[in-house]
């Protein structure tokens, strides 16, 4: 069986391709991060504010939830019952749902904070 020798494989190069934002001199939030950089001490201090701004409404929220409940205990004397109700009752519910709301926003700071940083 004799072979054409006109029908050859060619091989065709030429200079690599640059792909990605990370050959062009583009630095990732990350690198930012790792090399303590400005705008990385930036990017990790807004994710400490978000988180500061969300406890602080959580601290606030308790201190109107919890805090008038002695001016209302000395306003009632007479009832110490409902004092233990108010107490051991009444405000497990909103400390529960005030928690979780907490935990919640605050993963959700990290989540968005990763995705920042990880450039997604």
């Amino acid at each position: 069986m004799p072979q054409d020798h006109t029908e050859r494989r060619v091989v065709v190069t030429g200079p690599p391709r640059q792909t990605g934002r990370a050959s062009s001199g583009y630095y990732r939030p990350r690198t930012e991060i790792d090399e303590q950089t400005t705008l990385g001490h930036t990017y990790v201090r807004s994710l400490m504010r978000t988180q500061l701004r969300a406890a602080l409404t959580v601290f606030a929220i308790l201190g109107l939830l919890v805090g008038p409940l002695p001016l209302l205990f000395a306003a009632m004397p007479d009832a110490r019952h409902l004092e233990w109700a108010v107490l051991g009752f009444g405000l497990y519910a909103p400390l529960v749902l005030l928690a979780r709301w907490y935990v919640r926003r605050a993963e959700r700071n990290e989540r968005d904070f990763v995705r920042l940083v990880e450039d997604r």
